[in-house]
């Protein structure tokens, strides 16, 4: 049996409401056996069921601050281990591809030359090059004077056919009033057959004689206007070797002239790609210098070179460009023959990616991943480019930002509208107040 307290019991002090006992009966059934527990427990000063229930009070406070603490660590343990969502690696817009009716053409190479290149020549002998009145690049008339030669000698001679003609001329009056008498005195017997018959004889000859005399009169004049070299058709002087003072012989070239200023365009056209084009295609012509010219097929040439097995098509041109660029003879010049119109699948030229000699677009899937496809590409008009395989009609692409996506990425797709809209943090300040 234990020994009695030797301390003087403490002096009962008067409890609060809230922590006065209640009876048994009031008491939760657990609460009650707690109660129980704790005063079979607790020591002698903590049994009196007030502090009783102030103990209990503060292990359960305890108890229940552990367990918060527990769950907590749980949850940051559970947050740590749980991987954090993928983060799109650029925002970018997609369209869908679409069906263009594109031309059917083909390519070919070839020289702008003229329609014709008329060579004028001098036509007189022996003369001296006096004045000359046009250059390269003129552009001149039928008839127009190109230069003139000294007239001096033929002119000379032009009076001496003059004369002649009239010498004969009057030797012809003679030699045929000789003869109307001798055919008067025919019947009388005065002269014999053989004298008439020669009296007119004479007569006959003198008349040939004054037409030879008026040949030679013309072919003087003839000769006269060759000191004057003409053109013979309107059109462009494209050469000229004509000197001053040069005396030159009969058929020397003096000009050359693009007649009616027509250029051609003679296209180099394999033999597998000539049957297809017929007289009346229209074919547009971009010029070494720039110039855009559209033409019409003219001619196919009939035969095929043995060597290069290419055959010439002969194109007519405009005589002023689309753009008012010159197109000149002798310029390189790449066209494309117009065959007709199909339609094709097309997407912007911006989705297509050439990477490492390869064309590439990039697929939005399902996942908001890209998938980099490769695509064969066809013509190409304006800002569209003919997609002929590895796409299908329905597969959104990547427009925008497909220059900097790797296969797999992942991206987030936005409209034209919002990728151009400032993110807030970019919004422009107002400005400053005084």
């Amino acid at each position: 049996m234990a020994p009695p307290d030797p301390r003087p019991a403490a002096p009962s002090r008067a409890l609060p409401t809230a922590f006065r006992p209640l009876p048994d009966t009031a008491m939760h059934p657990a609460l009650r056996t707690a109660d129980t527990l704790a005063a079979r427990l607790l020591p002698a000063t903590l049994a009196q069921p007030a502090r009783r229930r102030l103990a209990l009070l503060s292990i359960a406070g305890g108890l229940g601050l552990a367990t918060a603490a527990g769950l907590f660590g749980l949850n940051r343990a559970n947050a740590a281990d749980k991987p954090a969502a993928p983060r799109p690696a650029l925002s970018v817009t997609t369209v869908l591809p679409q069906k263009t009716s594109l031309p059917v053409s083909f390519a070919a190479n070839g020289s702008i030359a003229a329609w014709q290149e008329a060579i004028i020549g001098s036509e007189a002998n022996g003369l001296r090059l006096t004045d000359v009145l046009v250059n390269v690049g003129d552009t001149v008339k039928a008839g127009q004077v190109l230069a003139t030669f000294s007239a001096e000698t033929v002119k000379a001679e032009l009076a001496q056919s003059r004369a002649s003609v009239l010498e004969a001329e009057a030797t012809a009056a003679d030699a045929a009033a000789n003869a109307q008498r001798a055919r008067t005195l025919e019947k009388s017997g005065a002269l014999s057959a053989s004298q008439i018959a020669q009296y007119q004889t004479t007569e006959q000859t003198a008349k040939a004689r004054v037409e030879a005399a008026r040949a030679a009169y013309n072919a003087q004049q003839v000769r006269l206007g060759y000191a004057s070299v003409r053109a013979p058709d309107s059109g462009v002087i494209s050469a000229r070797t004509a000197t001053v003072g040069s005396v030159v012989g009969a058929g020397t070239e003096l000009f050359r002239m693009v007649r009616k200023g027509r250029l051609e365009w003679r296209a180099e056209v394999t033999s597998a790609e000539l049957g297809r084009i017929q007289p009346g295609t229209v074919a547009n012509i971009v010029a070494a210098s720039g110039a855009a010219l559209e033409g019409k097929v003219r001619m196919v040439a009939p035969t095929v070179d043995p060597q290069t097995r290419n055959g010439l098509v002969y194109v007519d041109l405009p005589a002023t460009s689309r753009n008012g660029i010159p197109a000149k003879a002798g310029m390189f010049a790449r066209g494309d023959f117009v065959l007709g119109q199909t339609d094709a699948l097309t997407v912007p030229q911006q989705s297509v990616v050439v990477r490492e000699a390869f064309s590439y677009v990039f697929a939005v899937d399902q996942d908001q991943r890209v998938s980099q496809r490769k695509v064969q590409t066809g013509r190409r008009v304006g800002d569209r480019l003919e997609i002929t395989a590895g796409l299908a009609a329905d597969t959104p692409v990547v427009v925008q930002g497909a220059g900097f996506l790797n296969d797999r990425d992942l991206v987030k797709v936005v409209q034209e509208s919002e990728q151009k809209t400032p993110a807030a943090g970019d919004a422009p300040r107002p400005a400053a107040t005084k």
